[in-house]
């Protein structure tokens, strides 16, 4: 069996789910564990109204252009969460392996979680993560993973925006690359809207309000974002599916 299948174009621009990711138990342990952390007010107002970084960034442009590109009206964004959450996040993600192996088999590893929150009018931009900086070297991202916990919000759903639009890729990046299928292809950084060329470019939107625990799965050159939450607070975890290298 070959454990470093070659990154295919299709896995780049999956979409999936893993129902039940989280049982319901999990589920109620991983609120148990946000509400005591991010329920601290010091916490809260650091990773909320005081936040100064962002998981997101645009090459050349500060961090301040970044927050306010992808996330115009803000957002509570948690990086290095509670190491218990972290632990049973992980074990989710080897228990669901056999299964995202179907749609990603690439995949190796999963990164360290994130937790994110959204309240009304807070919202994801559309975007497309992108394998690396240089998609020719290691480690390859290959998607995107997010679980939403229980809550009572209304909106804020999750989107996946396909094209078929030439000017997503980037023709300087040809030829077989070791370690990808030969048919690959690779789009062009900045692929946001801090590029006009990204916000003009012709894209059909599909969206999904995923049940509490499902594991939704976004190739890392699939365009995604969030619809803005109405009411209450979305509440979730993300992380990003790697391949390592051999």
């Amino acid at each position: 069996m070959n454990l470093y299948p070659a990154i295919g174009l299709n896995e780049t621009l999956a979409v999936g789910s893993i129902e039940e990711f989280l049982s319901a138990h999990e589920l109620a342990e991983l609120e148990t564990i946000m509400d005591r952390f991010a329920g601290q007010d010091h916490v809260r107002a650091v990773h909320d109204q005081l936040r100064t970084d962002s998981i997101h960034e645009i090459p050349g442009q500060s961090a301040a252009v970044a927050m306010s590109t992808y996330e115009p009206n803000g957002r509570v964004e948690i990086t290095g969460i509670p190491s218990e959450a972290e632990s049973l996040l992980q074990a989710a993600f080897d228990r669901a392996r056999p299964r995202i192996s179907r749609t990603l088999p690439s995949v190796t590893s999963c990164r360290p979680w994130t937790y994110v929150e959204y309240g009304p009018r807070q919202h994801i931009t559309a975007h497309l993560d992108g394998i690396a900086p240089d998609p020719t070297s290691w480690p390859r991202q290959i998607a995107g993973i997010s679980v939403t916990l229980r809550s009572t919000h209304t909106g804020g759903d999750f989107f996946v925006e396909t094209t078929a639009d030439d000017s997503l890729w980037d023709p300087a990046l040809t030829g077989p690359v070791p370690g990808y299928q030969p048919d690959m292809s690779f789009a062009h950084d900045g692929a946001d809207n801090s590029s006009p060329w990204f916000a003009a470019m012709p894209r059909t939107r599909w969206t999904v309000s995923p049940a509490a625990g499902t594991a939704l799965l976004y190739g890392s050159q699939l365009a995604h974002g969030t619809q803005p939450v109405h009411t209450g607070r979305c509440r979730k975890f993300i992380s990003w599916l790697f391949a390592d290298q051999p």
